[in-house]
């Protein structure tokens, strides 16, 4: 075990927003990282769940025109590799959107490896590394938007985008999707 452990924004986030708000739930830091950030369990159910948590800073306060930013509240950058979200041993990824227009709200997209993977695969074919772009608008609807152009960028931000291979706001801050399996 290394003496110096400290986790990062994302990790703190998640681990935070847990304590606050699932009191039966304990937090667990692993010791070396091996693919799982955060454990999560049960005392009363004795089950446990394994997060992959993955951090990005507010790209539309620091690089997007202002013409995005009535519509949206965050958007983060990502570059994953398809082996790693393949060989996951977490049960969920968790990406922390954070904005800095909305600090105190951060939004999380939870999914499982195997489902993140096969909506990737879906829009950016076989590539071993995958630029992924999530961004969330201020109606809450999550839209992969890596690759789209301009005119699908402006209908994201005015809520007038319709595209069910990019929807993730199924994922938006589904943290049933965790409390389920730890029943």
């Amino acid at each position: 075990m290394k003496p110096i452990f400290t986790v990062h924004a994302g990790e703190y986030l998640v681990a935070s927003y847990v304590e606050k708000r699932f009191k039966k739930y304990k937090v667990w830091l692993p010791s070396i990282d091996k693919g799982v950030d955060l454990l999560l369990t049960s005392s009363k159910s004795g089950k446990q769940v394994g997060l992959q948590v993955k951090f990005s800073k507010d790209f539309l306060a620091a690089h997007m025109s202002p013409m995005f930013h009535k519509g949206l509240l965050s958007c983060g950058w990502w570059t994953l590799s398809r082996d790693k979200i393949k060989k996951s041993k977490a049960d969920f990824w968790i990406f922390v959107l954070y904005s800095f227009d909305q600090p105190d709200d951060p939004q999380y997209l939870i999914i499982t490896p195997q489902r993140l993977l096969t909506i990737l695969k879906a829009i950016h074919g076989n590539a071993r590394l995958i630029n992924t772009y999530f961004w969330v608008t201020k109606k809450h609807n999550c839209w992969e938007a890596r690759g789209l152009n301009k005119s699908d960028q402006r209908q994201i931000a005015s809520h007038t985008y319709s595209n069910t291979k990019r929807d993730m706001t199924k994922f938006l801050n589904d943290w049933d999707s965790i409390k389920k399996v730890l029943k």
